[in-house]
């Protein structure tokens, strides 16, 4: 199962200065003999971290204290069984978060004042992330997932499964729907067709059900806008979008019991529903740039638009994914010095660039590198 991460969680991690912060970024597996390389490969990365702690003055003493936690991974090995694609580690003094994603990350790990989150953004800012909430009578489950692979998140407050909340383990359901369109009106009604008198009732209870359900995400989905499609036989969906309170909730359904279906299947049904959306806005997006790009309205100079999202002047940015510009900022002068390689008193620029045009609310798109707007190494929008 993964650590959810979500835009909540992303703001701390940027909100926090108290450097040195250490991120790392690696490749893992979910199965299989290639599992036993994470413990390696992290162990690794942090002997890589340690020399350049130590590079930045930080004494040994305070070295040992800020990679504990990530040291104590190496050898927990139910950990290193439930992995996903990738694995990103956040070290600072009194700080340590980790979240297994299903995003294939290259190996990298970066030693600056504040933490290296470019690599996250393409998940959180958009780029095809959306959820799979897979409704059956022996399992609710909730997957975070992106345009190429998804994987389960662990849940809490949430009811475990329909039969539970029905109160009868024996029950099956065997209601039928039809659809009927209200009166002028664009509305969908269920009318349901039991076998019995308890058919109304067991709809009731359905829809308690997935209030209950609702109530569990609404905490999980603060602040968020990705998309949820449902996954779920055919007569719920009418009652699910009765009980939620969720904005984003796709109109389309993946029909049929999801414990029937492979995850793999269950992915790429669910992005057939998304992927449409996630394509007109990133080509929206590539349009409004294009059409602006002979103004003062756009740059694709790394010093300018550092500056612009420092101000909060950056509506829209495209930074690739993969890819690091090293070099030294200054906040109170806003200078900039570009650097050829990374070293233990500079950053990589794309990342800050995009950290502040993200919190300073512009819309960032963390891209395939093939994907950035005539092949730039960065490219905004502004403001003003």
């Amino acid at each position: 199962m993964i650590d959810i991460l979500s835009q909540s969680q992303l703001r701390t991690l940027m909100s926090n200065q108290s450097g040195p912060c250490v991120s790392i970024f690696m490749p893992t597996h979910r199965s299989g003999l290639e599992t036993l390389q994470g413990p390696i490969r992290l162990k690794n990365l942090l002997r890589q971290v340690e020399r350049e702690l130590m590079d930045t003055g930080l004494k040994a003493a305070q070295t040992k204290k800020v990679l504990k936690p990530a040291r104590t991974l190496v050898n927990h090995h139910f950990f290193w069984r439930h992995q996903d694609d990738g694995l990103a580690l956040f070290l600072s003094e009194g700080m340590f978060s980790y979240f297994r994603l299903p995003v294939p990350f290259q190996e990298l790990a970066v030693v600056a004042d504040r933490f290296h989150l470019k690599p996250l953004l393409s998940f959180v800012a958009g780029d095809g992330r959306f959820y799979v909430l897979a409704l059956s009578q022996n399992r609710v489950c909730l997957y975070q997932a992106n345009r190429h692979t998804m994987s389960e998140v662990a849940l809490e407050g949430v009811p475990a499964s329909l039969r539970e909340a029905l109160k009868a383990k024996t029950v099956q359901f065997q209601l039928q729907y039809h659809t009927a369109a209200a009166a002028n009106s664009g509305n969908n009604t269920a009318i349901f067709h039991g076998h019995g008198a308890g058919a109304e009732d067991q709809k009731v209870r359905l829809l308690q059900f997935f209030r209950q359900v609702d109530r569990g995400l609404r905490e999980l989905f603060q602040n968020e806008q990705a998309p949820l499609v449902v996954a779920a036989v055919d007569y719920l969906f009418p009652i699910y979008r009765e009980a939620n309170s969720y904005p984003c909730l796709a109109d389309e359904m993946v029909f049929g019991n999801p414990e029937e279906t492979s995850i793999q299947d269950l992915h790429s049904k669910a992005w057939a529903i998304v992927k449409p959306g996630f394509s007109s806005e990133e080509e929206k997006s590539r349009r409004q740039y294009e059409e602006l790009a002979a103004t003062e309205r756009t740059s694709n100079d790394l010093p300018t638009v550092l500056r612009a999202a420092h101000q909060g002047r950056v509506d829209l940015l495209f930074v690739p994914v993969g890819v690091q510009r090293w070099g030294k900022w200054d906040a109170d002068t806003e200078s900039v010095e570009i650097q050829e390689k990374a070293t233990a008193d500079n950053e990589d620029l794309l990342n800050l660039a995009a950290l502040f045009a993200y919190v300073n609310g512009g819309k960032v798109l963390a891209v395939a590198p093939d994907r950035m707007p005539n092949l730039e190494l960065i490219a905004a929008v502004f403001r003003y």
